[in-house]
Order: structure tokens, then sequence, then C-alpha cells
């Protein structure tokens, strides 16, 4: 596809991923007892219907956050445990300019703009099914852009100049 003009920003790599599921108990039993990840802390949003253990693997710029949800209420949405991979989460150096970008290009954006995330980084939600008026979407997959703190901006500014 082209586009109408350059893309005024990067996907610097992976923020997170995010697994839902009816019991965090059961979801740290794999990740964190035996897999070993570290509890890094927890969230808690009755609006996002969620109650989740931010995990990490990996450190520095290069950390991967593994979010273990659970809804605070099965019978209510948002329905965190009901698509176990609940959503990848994607490092972005420009994220004003990127939902910028991307809106004029026809993407689909989850309602709520951007907003401060359960990790601290500002965040907004790429929805997982198009529209007519926003043709392009997730394709099934809710993503998340994550505005990369300057430490990840330069860690992977040096790693692509080699």
């Amino acid at each position: 596809m082209t586009t109408s003009r350059p893309r005024p920003f990067k996907v610097l790599g992976i923020q997170q991923i995010a697994i839902g599921g009816p019991d965090k108990l059961r979801l740290q039993k794999l990740w964190v007892d035996m897999l070993g990840l570290e509890v890094t802390g927890t969230f808690k949003s009755e609006r996002e219907n969620v109650d989740e253990d931010i995990c990490a693997i990996g450190s520095g710029p290069f950390k991967v956050e593994v979010d273990l949800m659970q809804p605070l209420d099965p019978d209510r949405k948002p329905a965190v445990h009901a698509t176990p991979l609940n959503h990848v989460g994607l490092w972005i150096d420009d994220l004003p300019s990127a939902v910028a970008w991307l809106t004029a290009q026809g993407v689909r954006f989850a309602p709520g703009g951007i907003r401060r995330g359960a990790a601290g980084f500002d965040i907004c939600f790429l929805h997982p099914k198009a529209s007519d008026d926003f043709p392009i979407a997730g394709e099934g997959v809710l993503i998340e852009l994550v505005q990369a703190p300057p430490e990840v901006v330069s860690a992977f500014a040096r790693l692509a100049a080699g």
C-alpha cells in the first residue's frame, strides 16, 4: 500500500505481551513458578475489568513486560480472560505522531485515545476489527502502542547504528 506521506515514527520492538485467563494464580504457576519471570508490579482497574500481575523478562531497554490478567468480574466487558493472548504491545518512538499518521491512513483505534497505562507509559490500542470508516485494523488482534521512554529510544538507535 502506498501512503500519502512518510511514516513519522518507528516501531522499536516488543514492549509487552498480555495473557488473560480466568485465574491469574494458574498463569503465575507457569510464567513465574515454572519459567522464572519476575513479578515487578500489580495493576487493578474497574474500568478495564482487570486484575493483573506485571512480570518481566530481560533487562534494561530490552525488557519485555508479560502481563498476567484475570477479570475482576468474568461476566463484564472487557473480557480480559476470553482471549488467552489478549494483546501485544509495541514500543513506539513518537506515539502522538504515530496515532495521527495511522488515523490519517485509515487505521481504526479502540475508544479511549492516548492515556496512561498500567506500567506508567502513555498507550493507546489499535482496534482488532476494521470498520467502514477505518478499514485497517488488527485483524482479530488487539495491538497496544506504547510511548517508549528516551532511554529505550536511544538504546534502539544505538543498536540500529551497529
